[in-house]
């Protein structure tokens, strides 16, 4: 099987680079969290941590039933707790989800134009064909076995508007095709109409059928080191992925389960880390623009997606003179060569020595 290779690795070079500053490094290139984890998880998962049983796949009442509030509350989906089943973390659920919907050769999974890697990664551990494509009338007659949505997107932070998730939704059921939406980042939004998920009654007409959306706590709640996450929607579809990962041991630890559902029920931590990011995005942002950059879209999710009109390992390179590591724009499909992602994850403190720099 043939994989690319792992595009990080290529930048090694410009951090080391930058790690050489006489400032340190300010590394805006991977949009990892850095504050604390909530209280309330880590008070949850401390209290369910004697856990001598193996956990359930399908995920604890609990957790299924918080999840569905969360839905319902924040996002005005209405799921059936039975149809969420909880992912170790949204990257496998992201890579393994074209094989465990039964992809394979000969079969088409198509992602956006400018994507988050795994995507491909995915079609290709089933032995699929990976189409990088915004424009679905672009495939002709092509049926594709999955259709994949990414909203806020990553990388460039763009939300899709609620006419453009319709016609998708109407496209895909008129082929009996799968959709499969993106929406880890719904929360964290700055600017323009609020992301809406494709579960939304106002899109899909109140029907999950064909459809199925993702969520992670990795942002929203500081947990990307507890890998939690989640994928709801069509029951049948989530029937059948619940049945294939229990075969293959697919289990999120009951700990991590615990305070999962401990999370989903508190909105007031989510919303001090949206402001958190707000800060930092609005202090970044006009930097790079004192700087010479252009910000295209950003609207919502932890990225600054920046262009000063060159290729992006020029850009890469600049940055990196200035101590300052951030990923190039081609990592996420040829229509990045311009662009830079700028993640927004880093302290306060190191954002503000970038902002130093950059001013």
């Amino acid at each position: 099987m043939e994989l690319p290779d792992f595009p990080w690795d290529r930048l090694e070079p410009y951090k080391k680079t930058a790690s050489a500053h006489p400032g340190g490094l300010v590394d805006l290139s991977v949009g990892t969290p850095v504050d604390p984890t909530p209280e309330v998880a880590r008070k949850a998962l401390a209290e369910a941590s004697d856990a001598p049983g193996y956990p359930q796949t399908w995920g604890t009442p609990a957790l299924r039933e918080s999840v569905a509030r969360w839905l319902e509350r924040r996002l005005g989906v209405l799921a059936d707790p039975a149809a969420v089943l909880p992912a170790i973390g949204t990257k496998e659920l992201v890579a393994w989800l074209p094989l465990l919907l039964g992809a394979g050769p000969g079969d088409t999974v198509v992602f956006p134009e400018l994507a988050y890697p795994t995507y491909d990664v995915g079609a290709r551990l089933a032995r699929a064909t990976g189409v990088a494509t915004d424009g679905l009338l672009k495939l002709g007659p092509a049926r594709p076995k999955l259709v994949w949505l990414n909203s806020p997107s990553n990388p460039t932070g763009k939300v899709l508007p609620p006419e453009h998730l319709r016609k998708v939704v109407s496209w895909a059921r008129e082929r009996g095709v799968t959709v499969v939406s993106d929406e880890c980042y719904i929360e964290l939004y700055w600017e323009g109409p609020e992301p809406v998920s494709i579960l939304h009654p106002d899109i899909c007409g109140g029907s999950h059928e064909g459809l199925l959306a993702i969520h992670s706590l990795s942002k929203r709640s500081n947990l990307a080191g507890y890998r939690a996450g989640f994928v709801t929607g069509d029951p049948a579809l989530v029937k059948n992925l619940l049945e294939l990962r229990k075969h293959a041991g697919m289990i999120m630890p009951a700990p991590v389960q615990a305070a999962m559902a401990a999370v989903y029920d508190d909105d007031a931590h989510a919303a001090e880390q949206v402001e958190c990011y707000r800060a930092r995005r609005a202090v970044l942002k006009a930097a790079l623009e004192s700087h010479g950059f252009r910000v295209d879209h950003s609207e919502a999710s932890l990225y600054l997606w920046s262009t000063r009109d060159e290729p992006c390992w020029d850009t890469v390179s600049h940055l990196a003179s200035l101590g300052i590591l951030v990923a190039p724009g081609e990592f996420y499909g040829p229509a990045g060569s311009r662009h830079v992602r700028v993640a927004i994850t880093a302290t306060d403190e190191r954002v503000a020595e970038a902002v130093s720099r950059l001013t």
